[in-house]
């Protein structure tokens, strides 16, 4: 009929102006200007960061940003003067559709402007304010429109379509909305190429600019605030920007908030980012789920994920290269995992913490400039300036304030103590040790302990090196027999008086022991030998078995003598007691020889008396 092929002209018209398509505008990067002209003092010296940029650089930009200014500014003119010149948007309505008269609308309508609200057919609760605003109005409801153009092809004409309760304040804002529902658009160019999409929010100059449903998505429940916050925006959904150039490439990429500006810059179709703070998350374009709050942090992450970046530049804010792919980091602190590009799993809090780790993965450094040089893998530093100096060390266990400041390279390290420096060695335990030695390897140094060589064992190291102390219950041990005859080889042993060097024991007090390669020609059992085969050390704790093993024989046999001296005295005490007896015995047979010997002379006394006197008796012839 004469009415549709009317309202059919005039759309065909609009849309020849707009060139049958909408306006992209691509964002070059500016190249970064040489590392000299962008230096900033780190942790330790120099380093380039992006937010000094050359005069050269700002003139670049700013040509970019009239270039795309004047191209879009460009098409809404000339969208504008189709709209005025062109004979179809001229004509005049046929007499079956007559014109509504200024001032006289139904329905709670309010129209302002040349041709505005011309086509309103059945709609109430419209407002439009400014050179064909909401003109083909139709039966939609609930639109406002304030500007030139804005609103211009909302109608709600079609099977199924809404159009209704939209807001466009701004020359051509929502100028090609069709029958897309509760969009709000504040700002020249907002939202002008949604069609059908709703539920968005644009507020700033080209906001929003290019949403529209090209695919499965409908680019729906967009919060965009800035200018040409989202501008790229065409399928995404529940994005949030918020700033100057927050997500302005972002084309399919969902639920994303950028929050400061440039925030998530180059974004096109990452996933579920949040990015707060100037230029944060700027190189992003694919990379999901990552965080970055602090401005330039994760400036460099292109195609990363699940990375958390939390403080000034921090997670490649001071990457040597854009675009990078380091994924499952989480930086907290300025500067923090400031160099990373491409290494993944690593966790740093605190300024300056994996500062120039660039590919390293799987470190946690926890303190100020904790580990901040270093660019190996599998390290934990913690504490402030912890292996500060490391550069490609791997495999480091590090506790302490500048705790194994001494490691340059070396790796399966363990230090433990404030002040441990050590020294660039590996296969090295440390506790509460800052006092370094020569470089080693497999030694084990504790405060308090390693010193007293020779002294009271606290702690043992076995013949694997493993740390511990010696147990004696019997459910560890089999093979159990008497030593027997096994512990008289300590009689063949020559313990000596030695000092230590000076790189052992820099005192050298007087000390007293083995030598472990003389003890090892007599008992090979009673040494510990390294891990190379060579002869290390004397198993005290065996040679003092074997003594008290000896001593316990020595101790049987004296007890054996003993019993068999108690056994000796014993016969002698009852020998002299039999003697003792025969003594007495004796004694009173002397006394009864006395008292015969004394009646035998008074005996012989008497006779001698009575004996009578001799007679001479002379023999006759």
């Amino acid at each position: 009929d004469t009415a549709s092929a009317f309202l059919a002209k005039r759309l065909l018209g609009l849309l020849f102006c707009l060139g049958l398509g909408k306006t992209k505008v691509y964002h070059e990067r500016p190249e970064m200007s040489s590392p000299g002209s962008r230096l900033r003092e780190g942790y330790g010296g120099p380093r380039e960061i992006r937010k000094v940029k050359t005069i050269k650089e700002k003139r670049k930009i700013k040509l970019m940003k009239n270039r795309i200014t004047l191209k879009i500014f460009t098409t809404t003119l000339s969208v504008l003067a189709c709209c005025a010149f062109l004979p179809t948007m001229q004509a005049q309505l046929p007499p079956e559709i007559p014109g509504n008269p200024d001032g006289c609308y139904p329905a709670f309508t309010t129209a302002e402007g040349c041709n505005a609200l011309h086509q309103l057919l059945g709609g109430i609760g419209n407002t439009a304010v400014g050179w064909y605003s909401n003109f083909l109005a139709g039966d939609a409801s609930f639109n406002t429109g304030v500007g030139a153009g804005t609103l211009a092809l909302t109608s709600r004409t079609g099977v199924g379509t809404e159009g209704n309760s939209n807001t466009a304040v701004g020359t051509a804002a929502m100028i090609l909305n069709l029958s897309g529902s509760n969009n709000t658009a504040v700002g020249t160019n907002a939202l002008v190429n949604n069609m059908v999409a709703s539920d968005n929010t644009a507020v700033g100059n080209f906001a929003l600019y290019n949403n529209d449903s090209t695919g499965a998505s409908l680019g729906e429940f967009n919060t965009s605030v800035g200018n040409i916050a989202l501008f790229s925006n065409t399928d995404g959904d529940r994005n949030t920007a918020l700033g100057s150039r927050a997500l302005p490439a972002n084309t399919t990429g969902f639920e994303n908030t950028g929050v400061g500006r440039s925030a998530l810059l180059f974004n096109t179709e990452g996933g579920d980012n949040v990015a707060v703070g100037i230029d944060a998350a700027q190189d992003n374009t694919t990379g999901n789920n990552n965080t970055a709050t602090g401005s330039f942090a994760l400036l460099a992450n292109g195609t990363g994920n699940n990375n958390t970046a939390t403080g000034f530049a921090a997670l490649g804010g001071s990457a040597p290269t854009d675009f990078t792919t380091g994924n499952d980091n989480t930086a907290d602190g300025a500067d923090a995992l400031g160099s990373n590009t491409d290494g993944v799993s690593n966790n740093a809090v605190g300024r300056s913490a994996l500062f120039s780790n660039v590919a390293g993965s799987f470190n946690e450094a926890m303190g100020v400039n904790a580990l901040a040089a270093n660019e190996g893998s599998d390290n934990i530093a913690i504490g402030d300036d912890a292996m500060l100096n490391a550069t490609g060390a791997n495999l480091n266990t590090v506790v302490g304030f500048v705790a194994g400041t001494g490691i340059l390279t070396g790796a399966f390290n363990s230090y433990f103590g404030a002040g441990v420096a050590g020294a660039d060695e590996s296969f090295t335990t440390r506790i509460a040790d800052n006092l370094p030695t020569a470089n080693g390897a497999s030694q084990c140094f504790v405060g308090g302990i390693w010193n007293q060589t020779g002294g009271t064992q606290f702690v043992t190291v076995n013949a694997a090196g493993k740390l511990g102390f010696f147990t004696s219950s019997r459910r560890y041990k089999d093979q159990i027999k008497p030593m027997d005859q096994a512990s008289e080889v300590i009689y063949t042993l020559k313990p000596v008086s030695f000092r230590y060097k000076a790189e052992i024991e820099p005192s050298r007090p007087l000390s007293f022991g083995l030598i472990a390669e003389d003890v090892e020609k007599v008992s090979p059992d009673l040494v510990i030998r390294d891990a190379d085969g060579n002869v290390n050390t004397v198993r005290y704790e065996a040679v003092n078995a074997m003594v008290l093993n000896e001593f316990l024989k020595e101790h049987k046999k004296v007890e054996e003598q003993q019993a068999r001296i108690a056994d000796l005295n014993s016969r002698v005490a009852k020998q002299e007691a039999t003697i003792a007896q025969q003594q007495k015995g004796m004694e009173v047979l002397t006394a009864q020889f006395k008292e015969q010997a004394a009646q035998i002379q008074k005996v012989s006394a008497q006779l001698e008396v009575s004996k009578p006197a001799p007679q001479v008796v002379t023999n006759k012839p």
